[in-house]
């Protein structure tokens, strides 16, 4: 139906969606809504690695652990609306027989044996919806199983339910008029981040050991770090990307890469391993043939003295006082460790802003725009970006000689002064600038010998609802570190808000140390390119120094 008159059409998609959500949560067999048992608390307290052993001994019945994580991510749901697509009844159906591997069951004797794995809304599933929020792609199940989860099944992990996620894949907020907003669970008035906020929602709550999520612009370290779950960053061809939706389909200038969350380390790690361990280039040709390094992880956990580069600022924004406290208390724990931390000053992050976000915008905003029907709510700034490609340009051009010269935020002027819609010429010379912004960056940390960099993830904690290193593919793990407290991240008197620049400004703007007391803040380890092995080896021994000097993280815990 044309516009304007699939307004009715789209609030029919959003209304069946939600009905069919609801009655496949009520229709459940009264094991998913029973109390927490004596053995549910025993399955919550193992780590996969401890709980694929009890399967593939016998000890525990798959069945078991699915009935008891889906029981948590029910109540998950329930506070936080972090669930889409409710997959449970079907999951029972691949656990169904003696665990004989079969293209539509589960190989129970994987390295992944039995264990939940819950998955952005975006990942195809046969028989579900790949609605990416979008109300024209509901009602088109997909025919069969996307790649990724084909690996999935093979590696034995059991796919139960669909999480939420931002219409266009471009917001720190999880809202779409399909499936409604995602809530913080530490907090249920501030985000969980964005795009994968509802598997932070989900892991967060104890709803789910492992999930998988996808990244361009901090969509799995964004919300690991509002939530206070882990994530890792994968480098692209690393980790397997085919049989997943899009609302850029064909936007490589910022290739999104799927990447795994986890609520423990530890699980991280062994999912991690575990997926990449499959061999996934034989299943996509997108993976670079790269076997798991043991001597990578070896290497990096009996080195005696790392060097570390501390980023404290990208010079763009810088950190809030909790932020910045979490940075120095990790930085603090290093250096008690005997490690070398030095402060550092790389290649200008503010070129990767310029570069990633000419990029990512370089079609004026018209792909994920035409999936719209009419009515259908974009999220705020997402919309304010699109109307700004649609503005003739020498409006825009004097707007930008407004910015730049009467309110003197060069900054925002330098952002800019590129937004449009972009010709083929325009694109090559862009993604010309990246390879050359990725050299420097080589040669400069060639010179600098540096095993890795700790930086902040983002300048704040958690935005409210309605709130709001991509340029150069480096790995990078999100390792929550501490939370927000009221009586020392307060701002200083000092802090002047009128002469922040436009960026800085929509950054601070809701950074209240009372309102946010008690959300998770977390650090990001970076290392190079396809260096998961080393980055989540470094992240556990950062884990240990933070615990062995004053406490790591503590989870959220489940009621």
């Amino acid at each position: 139906m044309l516009p304007p008159f699939d307004y009715l059409e789209h609030r029919r998609a959003c209304q069946r969606k939600q009905l069919e959500r609801t009655i496949r949560i009520l229709s459940l067999p009264f094991p998913y809504h029973s109390p927490i048992s004596p053995l549910d608390r025993s399955i919550l307290s193992k780590p996969i690695s401890e709980l694929v052993q009890d399967v593939t001994s016998h000890n525990l019945a798959p069945i078991e652990i699915l009935r008891c994580y889906s029981k948590i991510a029910l109540r998950a749901h329930e506070k936080t609306n972090c669930l889409t697509e409710v997959m449970l009844p079907e999951a029972e159906g691949w656990l169904e027989g003696d665990g004989q591997y079969s293209s539509e069951g589960v190989n129970l004797q994987g390295p992944l044996a039995g264990i939940p794995v819950s998955l952005k809304d975006s990942i195809a599933v046969g028989g579900f919806d790949v609605s990416v929020g979008y109300s024209r792609n509901t009602g088109k199940p997909s025919m069969e199983d996307g790649t990724l989860v084909k690996i999935l099944k093979a590696a034995g992990a059991v796919p139960y339910v669909k999480t939420n996620l931002p219409i266009t894949l471009l917001s720190l907020e999880s809202s779409n008029d399909v499936w409604g907003r995602c809530l913080n669970p530490h907090n249920i008035s501030y985000s969980p981040g964005g795009s994968t906020g509802g598997e932070s929602a989900l892991l967060a709550s104890g709803g789910g050991r492992i999930g998988i999520g996808s990244d361009v612009a901090g969509s799995v370290r964004v919300p690991a770090h509002f939530a206070g779950i882990y994530s890792l960053r994968c480098s692209t061809g690393r980790w397997p990307k085919m049989g997943i939706n899009t609302s850029m389909p064909g936007q490589e200038g910022v290739p999104s890469v799927v990447s795994p969350m986890a609520r423990t380390l530890g699980d991280l790690v062994y999912f991690s391993r575990s997926v990449i361990g499959m061999r996934c280039w034989r299943w996509d040709h997108t993976v670079h043939p790269i076997e798991w390094r043991d001597e990578v992880v070896h290497e990096m956990k009996e080195k005696k003295n790392l060097k570390i580069g501390v980023l404290r600022t990208d010079g763009v924004v810088n950190p809030s006082p909790a932020c910045a406290r979490a940075l120095e208390r990790t930085v603090s724990a290093m250096h008690s460790q005997g490690h070398d931390c030095i402060d550092i000053s790389p290649p200008s992050p503010y070129l990767a802003l310029q570069i990633a976000s000419n990029l990512i915008s370089s079609d004026g905003c018209r792909t994920f725009l035409s999936y719209f029907r009419s009515g259908e709510a974009n999220d705020p700034g997402a919309r304010q970006l699109s109307l700004y490609m649609k503005t003739p340009r020498p409006i825009k051009y004097l707007y930008y000689l407004w910015v730049k010269y009467v309110r003197q935020d060069e900054i925002w002027a330098g952002l800019l002064a590129e937004w449009h819609e972009k010709s083929s010429f325009e694109q090559w010379r862009w993604v010309a600038k990246r390879e050359a912004y990725k050299a420097l960056w080589h040669e400069w940390w060639n010179d600098q010998e540096l095993d890795f960099l700790v930086t902040p993830v983002n300048a704040t904690p958690a935005v409210p609802h309605k709130g709001m290193k991509e340029a150069l593919d480096y790995t990078c793990g999100i390792l929550p570190v501490t939370k927000v407290d009221k009586t020392i991240d307060q701002l200083p008197g000092t802090f002047q808000f009128s002469k922040l620049s436009a960026v800085a400004k929509g950054a601070y703007t809701h950074y209240d140390a009372d309102a946010m007391h008690g959300l998770p803040v977390a650090v990001q380890i970076v290392g190079r390119r396809l260096e998961e092995e080393k980055v989540l080896a470094i992240m556990e021994r950062v884990e240990d120094a933070l615990d062995e000097t004053g406490g790591k993280y503590e989870l959220l815990g489940i009621d």
